[in-house]
């Protein structure tokens, strides 16, 4: 084979490469002896069909399976030999004048991965937000759990606001029973706002055995359309009226939720809240230091992982703006924006190549154990019965294991960051600490008149917090490349073009959601 390289500027490489015929013919050849053994013919026994018949019967077959064969191997010698290391899929294109039984001409162009210094993993500084958890804000969410767990007792007299009734209803469109519309000893709460317009209010006054019939509108978006927008009515049988009764947050309250006492239901509920602010405290670390190291280096990344990155923002932006008041304005606005955007997109590629290189130069890597525990949460999203598909789909689909393990690397080398850097706290409240965080995001990367103005630009912010982990990818791709080292480098797409969950799935269908009574809105 003969490689000729016509380009090499910055991060772009051109070659061109010739595939002597002695080589396809011999994959011709390889291909017969495969097949030969199960091909079919009338007057041979099986497997003794002559190999010329065999190359009559699936001649051009044959020579397209072994020039593909011949090509894929070409392009991994290219990349071995020339040391290269894509960024995105090469492009092929096979010379107009080839025939079989002439050299095959390749026209081969891609960009790398550009050459990266160790980044230095020392001289971060970091701001830790700490919330205390007082006393006060468990009371509040143990007032809250005391709220949901309402009971009420059956009184005499009329229904009220905050009453609970217990009722059969059947529902009717023109006279007829409708689908979903009807219902036995079925709790309501006057002034929920649980069922359809008109529904609740108007069973005020009723007392237990009243039997009534109610006139209601459905919504205009109603999810079953022979429902919407249309005039039912309802039959009504009230069995129990039943007034709220106050919870007394006791012993005997934490008892008949599972715990030994209140105190052990007060830790679980610290617990929680603590649990709860490390979580956005991290958060806010973490964006200062990817402020911090994407502010410390500044080299030239592959268009083409740039185009990649930013067509993931923008569809994101587009179906946001569409579903806004005003989907024409949503959608100038970013518009507008546009430069800005692939800005992020280039600073969020720039992120994942400083991780990869981090991770790699300190081993930071995802253990199996770990790796298995993440396909198996992500299998639970499917029917149970195509769980075990999915796993192996993972298995045999380098890119979608790597799209899987890319969170949890982002995370491991932010932590490994996080332990190198110098880290100073100060308290704050919940509320300073959340404002620092949207402090934080409208003064990052994104467009600050969009995330100031308009909900689709402050929106896109949202992805940030996940901005490494949808770059870092290349990094979880390269250890896929490491782990798999009979994988063509040049088949692998950037995975920093990949959102943090997989695309690539089988075709499974998710279980359908059970249908909730017509009678209710939400």
């Amino acid at each position: 084979m003969q490689i000729v390289e016509t380009t090499n500027e910055g991060l772009k490489r051109a070659y061109t490469v010739t595939i002597p015929a002695a080589t396809i013919v011999a994959r011709i050849e390889g291909e017969v002896k495969k097949i030969a053994p199960q091909v079919r013919m009338p007057g041979f026994r099986p497997g003794k069909v002559p190999a010329n018949l065999v190359r009559k019967m699936h001649g051009p077959a044959i020579h397209q399976d072994a020039l593909n064969t011949a090509i894929r191997e070409a392009m991994d010698q290219l990349v071995t030999e020339q040391k290269l290391r894509p960024a995105m899929n090469p492009d092929v294109a096979l010379g107009d004048g080839y025939e079989e039984g002439k050299d095959a001409e390749l026209s081969v162009s891609l960009e790398v991965l550009p050459q990266i210094e160790s980044p230095s993993t020392e001289g971060f500084k970091l701001e830790k937000l700490v919330v205390p958890v007082s006393d006060e804000a468990v009371d509040e969410s143990l007032g809250t759990i005391a709220k949901g767990q309402q009971r009420y007792e059956t009184k005499d007299g009329e229904a009220a606001d905050g009453d609970q009734l217990i009722i059969d209803f059947t529902g009717k469109l023109d006279g007829v029973e409708f689908e979903g519309g009807k219902a036995e000893k079925a709790p309501l709460v006057i002034g929920a706002d649980r069922f359809i317009p008109g529904f609740e209010e108007q069973l005020k006054g009723a007392k237990a055995g009243d039997e009534r019939t109610i006139t209601v509108t459905f919504p205009d978006d109603y999810p079953a359309e022979n429902l919407k927008g249309k005039e039912t009515t309802f039959d009504i049988v009230v069995h129990e009226v039943k007034a709220p009764v106050d919870t007394v947050v006791d012993e005997e309250f934490a008892k008949t939720l599972g715990f030994a006492d209140l105190g052990a239901l007060k830790d679980l509920i610290r617990g929680q809240l603590e649990q709860e602010t490390a979580g956005l405290t991290r958060t806010a670390m973490k964006r200062s230091l990817l402020d911090q190291l994407a502010a410390g280096h500044d080299f030239a990344v592959p268009p083409s992982m740039v185009e990649a990155e930013f067509a993931q923002i923008w569809e994101q932006l587009t179906q946001e703006a569409a579903n806004e008041e005003d989907p024409a304005a949503a959608l100038k606005e970013i518009e507008d924006e546009k430069d800005d955007y692939r800005k992020i997109a280039e600073r969020r590629v720039r992120l994942g190549l400083l991780l990869s290189e981090i991770g790699q130069a300190n081993g930071v890597e995802v253990s199996q154990q770990e790796m298995s525990m993440l396909v198996s949460r992500a299998a639970q999203q499917y029917r149970p019965e195509d769980r075990q598909r999915f796993m192996e789909y993972v298995q045999q689909d380098p890119m979608l294991a790597a799209q899987l393990r890319a969170p949890l690397y982002e995370d491991k080398v932010i932590d490994f960051l996080i332990e190198k850097s110098d880290v100073t706290e100060r308290e704050v409240t919940k509320e300073e600490l959340q404002a620092a965080i949207e402090a934080d995001a409208d003064e990052g990367d994104a467009p600050k008149k969009a995330a100031a103005k308009k909900a689709p630009a402050k929106k896109a912010k949202k992805a940030d917090d996940a901005e490494a982990a949808r770059a870092e990818a290349v990094a979880a791709d390269e250890v896929v490349a490491e782990d798999k080292p009979k994988k063509a480098p040049a088949k692998k797409k950037a995975a920093a073009a990949e959102g943090d969950e997989a695309e690539a799935k089988p075709a499974a269908k998710k279980a359908p959601a059970k249908k909730k009574a017509a009678a209710t809105e939400e």
